[in-house]
């Protein structure tokens, strides 16, 4: 490995491996454990602790979770959300992104700076939920839809991978008789699978992870997402005031709720683990790609 290089080379090579390795042991670490805990019985878990070989196993956490068939349901909507918001979103975004990148498009300075400033200066909650609402598409698929499917700093990127491709691919082509929309379409974007890629996770991950906007939007319980309905199981959970008098009741509750709590954040976290192997490959060209030409 370090056969041609200079000491230098090999002196930030080794701090940079072992500055990995450090990051790659502060995240898995806590993963571990959580995964250890979700699995350890709420008696063992309050008074050993988490261990990577509990001394009592249980699924306890999991089945009080599925009891409740409303976890079926956010699994769902959160899947619908995620997929369907990730692919509107980065339709938009390449459309946006393709013109904004020629550089004999008239306008291209003034819109890319009307872009940037949405960046910096938001319409702000109220008045962006009074939009929806005059939409009316409050308590509706579309209240998490469409308000954030424009994303600025995707279209930047985008844009720099699109400037990144020849020009001379386009001119070879439109000189063979393909009009603009077919060099979009079976050219330039069968090119570009690593940003779209990239494009896709970034905001499934964002849509699967965010409440906010189903909090405040969504009312029917049929609609809510999986991260509100993990929300409404603990806030379930949490011993109530008038349970303080009764000591043992509440001290049992309090340790089904930790491990409903761990369990929570294993179920709500392993959809992304899953699909992350299959757009890893052109993640990091289409980071790389991006932040390079941009």
């Amino acid at each position: 490995m370090f056969k041609h290089q200079t000491r230098v080379d090999k002196v930030i090579l080794t701090t940079n491996g072992i500055i990995l390795t450090f990051v790659v042991l502060a995240i898995l670490i806590p993963l571990i454990y959580v995964i250890m805990a979700s699995f350890t019985d709420p008696a063992t878990l309050l008074n050993s602790g988490i261990t990577l070989n509990p001394a009592k196993w249980t699924l306890q956490g999991y089945s009080r979770l599925f009891k409740d068939g409303s976890i079926l349901i956010g699994f769902r909507n959160s899947l619908f959300y995620s997929t369907a918001f990730s692919i509107i979103s980065v339709t938009i975004t390449l459309f946006a992104a393709y013109p904004l990148s020629r550089k004999d498009f008239v306008g291209r300075k003034v819109i890319m700076t009307l872009f940037i400033i949405t960046m910096f200066f938001g319409g702000g909650l109220i008045p962006t939920y009074l939009l929806v609402k005059n939409l009316n598409m409050l308590d509706t698929i579309w209240a998490i839809l469409l308000p954030g499917a424009v994303n600025v700093w995707n279209i930047i990127l985008a844009r720099a991978y699109f400037q990144g491709v020849p020009n001379e691919l386009r001119e070879a082509a439109m000189v063979d008789g393909t009009s603009e929309i077919q060099f979009f379409f079976k050219i330039l974007l069968p090119l570009s699978k690593p940003i779209i890629a990239v494009l896709v996770l970034y905001q499934f991950v964002a849509q699967w992870n965010s409440y906010f906007d189903a909090m405040i939007y969504l009312k029917s319980d049929n609609l809510q997402p999986l991260q509100i309905v993990l929300r409404s199981i603990l806030v379930q959970m949490q011993p109530r005031p008038g349970m303080i008098q009764d000591a043992q009741n509440t001290a049992q509750l309090q340790q089904i709720a930790e491990m409903v709590k761990y369990s929570c954040i294993v179920i709500s976290s392993l959809p992304l683990i899953i699909i992350y192997p299959f757009f890893q490959k052109y993640f990091e060209k289409g980071v790389m790609v991006g932040s390079i030409k941009g």
